[in-house]
């Protein structure tokens, strides 16, 4: 199909561009960006009818953005679908604008052989929706003890390798799990926590001990951020070696002493990337109120001065993407006392407001505030998407045409009970978002269009 975007404000952080333009799109990709009104096609070989576009999209007063890219989304599938479905997933995804997702590897089964892989990606590609790039286990059942075999699974189309929420006790596993990925170019992903430390349900401190519940000290991510970097340090070193080496990913960064820590590995030229969840973000442990089960999240909420420590780095680049840690739960699972109640929420309908919400609070560009959302978490993925490598998260002519309109004009209050997701537990409820999306593309198709009625 033809489609012509008209009059919106085209923002991509990739080339720092923020200009008024018209975006044509034919054959899956974008054929033109143009000043406004001269965009489509129109050559003397053509004629009208056959130059003219099938659809046209009025972008007036909207933000023409690449379409998101968010690398912590649970699909909930194959094995959990009382939670969460495939479907009702990643039409919640288009909704947030998210055009591509990392899935997590705690599926059930894990996603530890290729057979699950394809079948996973195969149902994606059915429903024709957002793209699908699943995190392979680094373990065998994600138990933290036998490697798995990663190169049939990258051939099966992993994009790396991690253990989701199970930390690897056991640190020569991990030292050799680095060095089997650095054989073959691999990057591993890894939610820092100590194993023994990280036994708590909410953060360490003082809001902890007057509400008597088992604590999670920042030492627990900070010595797992620690031993990591210097696995890593030594496989770097002899990379040169050995083969074409290891990146790093550390998710869902929760404390202002692992921030520091990357800061200076980064500075050290360690090939390393870490992201934060929008309700680190945004939250912090006195969020959680009297026992409310919707702020039971992990990484768990921690101090203000974590949380400040947080924005500033996104800020500034040492964190490269923010992701909606999007983790559907279902109702009965959180109608528990805290301590029992499962953690997680629902998030990726709330990304784009509420990384807006944050470069207003910041007072940040619009150009930076995308780019944790686009071209950030698509130089984090880098090699692993193949021919989607130029074009992923970013707006080019030739590119993919996956984008994103976003209205600023439309400000919009979160109701947990109308979210499209199959669990609708989200700390947010009733918190107001400064803009909304307004219509998703992938490949050139109009996915999601907020004007359209929902389906039932």
């Amino acid at each position: 199909m033809k489609t012509l975007i008209r009059g919106g404000r085209l923002i991509d952080p990739a080339s720092q561009t923020d200009r008024l333009a018209d975006v044509a799109i034919a054959g899956g990709r974008i054929v033109r960006i143009a000043e406004p009104g001269a965009a489509w096609p129109n050559t003397a070989s053509e004629s009208a009818s056959d130059s003219a576009p099938e659809r046209v999209l009025d972008a007036s007063g909207c933000l023409v953005v690449p379409g998101l890219v968010d690398l912590c989304l649970r699909l909930r599938e194959p094995g959990q679908e009382h939670a969460g479905m495939l479907e009702s997933e990643l039409g919640a995804a288009l909704a947030g604008g998210v055009t591509s997702l990392v899935c997590p590897p705690d599926t059930d089964p894990v996603l530890d052989e290729s057979g699950l892989v394809d079948m996973l990606k195969a149902r994606a590609q059915k429903l024709r929706q957002a793209r699908v790039f699943p995190l392979g286990a680094l373990t065998r059942g994600l138990k933290g003890e036998a490697l798995t075999e990663m190169v049939q699974l990258s051939q099966a189309g992993c994009i790396g390798f991690g253990q989701a929420e199970l930390p690897i006790v056991n640190t020569q596993v991990l030292q050799r799990a680095f060095q089997y990925a650095a054989t073959f170019g691999y990057s591993v992903w890894l939610r820092p926590q100590d194993f023994w430390l990280g036994q708590g349900v909410v953060a360490s401190g003082p809001l902890a001990t007057r509400m008597g519940l088992s604590g999670i000290p920042v030492a627990a991510e900070v010595l797992a951020v620690h031993t990591a970097l210097e696995l890593l340090r030594g496989v770097h070193a002899s990379a040169s070696r050995s083969g074409p080496g290891l990146r790093l990913h550390l998710c869902r960064l929760s404390s202002a002493a692992a921030v520091e820590l990357v800061r200076q590995a980064k500075a050290a030229g360690l090939p390393l990337s870490c992201d934060v969840s929008v309700h680190n973000l945004h939250l912090c442990d006195t969020d959680i109120g009297h026992y409310d089960t919707r702020a039971r999240l992990q990484p768990p909420l921690r101090q203000p001065s974590d949380r400040a420590a947080l924005r500033a780095a996104l800020a500034d680049g040492t964190i490269d993407a923010l992701v909606s840690d999007h983790n559907p739960v279902a109702a009965d699972a959180k109608v528990l006392p805290f301590a029992e109640a499962e953690p997680g929420a629902t998030a990726v309908e709330l990304l784009a407001g509420l990384a807006l919400l944050w470069a207003e609070q910041e007072r940040l560009p619009l150009l930076r505030a995308l780019e944790v959302l686009t071209a950030g978490p698509a130089r984090v993925l880098g090699g692993s998407l193949g021919s989607l490598q130029d074009s992923l998260g970013r707006i080019s002519e030739g590119g993919v045409a996956d984008l994103c309109l976003i209205d600023p004009r439309r400000p919009w209050t979160v109701a947990a009970g109308a979210l499209r997701s199959q669990g609708r537990t989200t700390p947010f409820d009733g918190r107001e978002l400064p803009a909304s999306v307004r219509a998703t593309l992938v490949g050139g198709q109009v996915v999601y269009d907020a004007a359209q009625p929902r389906r039932a």
